[in-house]
């Protein structure tokens, strides 16, 4: 058998929250929804205070603003899904539902891994050349630098769910996680897998680490013109504006890596679904926050779109 419309399985079973303890699921459920709801509420803020104050219609705030709509979308692939099937007492998702998750999720996670490494050259140029900062950073180039990881990223993902589904399921349908990935979903399959695997150890392996290879890339040369400021004061300005950015990029790969770089004998499925926790929903959820706490720009705005709202009630 080699077609999904071979396969037996018409449905998989995600099993992961309803194997806790009663009182480990309802703590599990409140925290995932009070963490969802945060990172709706930060990433729209963001959202809002970047389109309503023209102060902030710069090239870096054009990319926060797509990575706040990336990280919503993001976070809204894998948690109402987890929500609604605790609520409702059913761990069912459909064959074309999990394709679809899958679909999204993936896409999701490069476009996340895209705009980070946008958002590394955009302040390579804003430190190593500031004064052709508005020439090379233009409306058209930045459209460009998001819609070419738009349209690849569509394409990765619609690549690796094809072949998901081109894969036969025989007996087994559980799913010890809270969303369908590849991995898992791989495993499942009584199929050949040695073409995925492939195509992820090649295609998969260059769109992953071509963005962190530019990203650093870019703070090796941010580090190289800092270290060149004479004055303490200067090279404290120059990279305190990369600040936000390395602490978002450190804690979004460091638990991307911990979870899929990491020996399997080293660690077990429980560590695994924490570290996919900690990138899927955690760091979009701190992002908004990171980015507004550090940034006077960000932190004015959004007093203002807050005091706005605040006076029109």
């Amino acid at each position: 058998m080699s077609g999904a419309n071979q396969s037996s399985v018409s449905e998989f079973l995600l099993l992961w929250l309803s194997r806790q303890p009663q009182q480990q699921q309802q703590l599990l459920f409140g925290l995932f929804l009070s963490m969802y709801l945060v990172t709706v509420l930060g990433n729209l803020l963001i959202l809002l205070a970047i389109s309503t104050d023209s102060r902030l219609h710069t090239p870096m705030y054009f990319f926060l603003s797509n990575l706040s709509f990336v990280d919503v979308c993001f976070s809204s692939t894998t948690v109402p899904k987890l929500l609604n099937n605790h609520i409702l007492g059913i761990q069912s998702i459909s064959f074309s539902g999990c394709l679809t998750q899958l679909y999204f999720f993936v896409m999701f996670a490069i476009m996340d891994n895209f705009l980070l490494a946008v958002m590394a050259y955009d302040r390579f140029v804003a430190v190593c050349h500031p004064l052709h900062y508005t020439t090379k950073m233009t409306h058209r180039l930045c459209a460009l630098w998001v819609s070419g990881p738009w349209v690849t990223a569509s394409m990765h993902a619609l690549l690796h769910t094809l072949m998901i589904s081109q894969l036969s399921f025989c007996a087994d349908n559980i799913i010890l996680h809270f969303f369908c990935d590849v991995p898992p979903l791989l495993k499942l399959s009584c199929s050949d897998t040695h073409i995925n695997e492939m195509m992820i150890l090649t295609e998969g392996s260059l769109i992953t680490i071509t963005p962190v290879v530019c990203i650093l890339v870019s703070y090796i040369c941010i580090t190289y013109a800092v270290l060149r400021i004479p004055s303490t004061q200067g090279k404290w300005k120059a990279f305190s504006t990369c600040g936000s950015h390395l602490a978002v990029v450190s804690l979004f790969y460091g638990t991307v890596f911990a979870v899929y770089l990491n020996p399997s004998s080293s660690h077990s499925a429980e560590k695994e679904i924490v570290g996919t926790v900690m990138y899927t929903v955690v760091t979009p959820m701190l992002n908004p926050y990171i980015y507004s706490l550090r940034n006077k720009d960000m932190k004015g705005a959004l007093r203002k779109l807050i005091g706005r709202r605040t006076g029109s009630m």
